[in-house]
């Protein structure tokens, strides 16, 4: 999996490509902490180029969502594929995580 980052206004956005498993997920919770840590504490994600995301991956999502609402920050995701989206209204991560289609509107919802 590769993690690309940019910084749009005050929010970091991760683009991340490929598969989110078992064997990528620590990669990507050593970056988001690190980032959370250093001070970020708005973030999306950008999932268009993510093809799968296992269990792993929905517990590294979901651990630092958590760890944002402590410092009252944000996470958002955007622009899911047809199967990503699928695999977060099955586990009730929709429900959790605002999604949105297009950074524009992703970005918008941190003002």
């Amino acid at each position: 999996m590769e993690i690309a980052e940019q910084k749009k206004g005050a929010v970091m956005v991760l683009a991340l490509t490929g598969r989110l498993d078992a064997s990528t997920a620590a990669r990507l919770e050593e970056k988001l902490l690190g980032l959370i840590d250093g001070g970020e504490t708005k973030l999306a994600l950008n999932l268009l180029q993510l093809d799968y995301i296992s269990s792993a991956g929905l517990r590294v999502l979901l651990m630092a969502a958590k760890r944002l609402k402590a410092v009252n920050g944000k996470i958002v995701l955007l622009s899911l594929k047809d199967q990503i989206r699928e695999v977060f209204e099955i586990a009730g991560f929709s429900a959790i995580f605002p999604i949105f289609d297009v950074e524009t509107d992703a970005l918008k919802s941190f003002q």
